[in-house]
């Protein structure tokens, strides 16, 4: 099964996002693994090679199921780890292969062009606390069939004395 990691960087009320030249949709700046890397390795990795800066702050904020589905059978699956971060070292590159890479207001994530598997995520970990576990499930042209979400959140109990 693939497995994708992507990092998206929140600062001063922005996010860099990276849009892509194909559909002209806007997402995390993120890629796949390498075997033996560590899910928290690959989306520093990737954010690096595809943003020319390194993440500062890194955490997890998302763990997900991606599904294309045909008459209602599937015929893709792969993971995606959504990690996020608060800052970063270094200035990001203009544009790439990838696409364009540009800061956006938070908010923008409601109404950017983007998979909306994608916009469920982001939004999360732009907003709430905790870790989002999902399963989203896409027709081969990426229409968002369903999407089941869960939330996990820790209680951190802390004595004082």
């Amino acid at each position: 099964m693939q497995r994708i990691a992507n990092l998206l960087v929140i600062k001063n009320g922005h996010v860099l996002l990276l849009k892509k030249p194909r559909r002209g949709w806007y997402v995390a700046p993120g890629g796949k693994m390498e075997s033996g890397e560590s899910v928290y390795e690959a989306a520093i990795r990737e954010f690096t090679e595809e943003t020319n800066a390194e993440p500062i702050g890194t955490h997890v904020k998302g763990i997900y199921t991606m599904m294309i589905e045909d008459d209602g059978k599937a015929v893709d699956e792969w993971m995606l780890f959504t990690f996020i971060a608060t800052d970063l070292k270094g200035t990001p590159f203009v544009e790439t292969p990838e696409g364009v890479l540009g800061w956006h207001p938070v908010e923008s994530l409601a109404t950017l062009p983007m998979a909306e598997g994608d916009r469920t995520n982001l939004l999360f970990a732009t907003s709430q606390a905790g870790v989002q576990f999902g399963t989203f499930h896409y027709t081969s042209e990426f229409k968002l069939l369903k999407e089941q979400i869960q939330i996990s959140t820790e209680e951190v109990n802390r004595q004082h004395g």
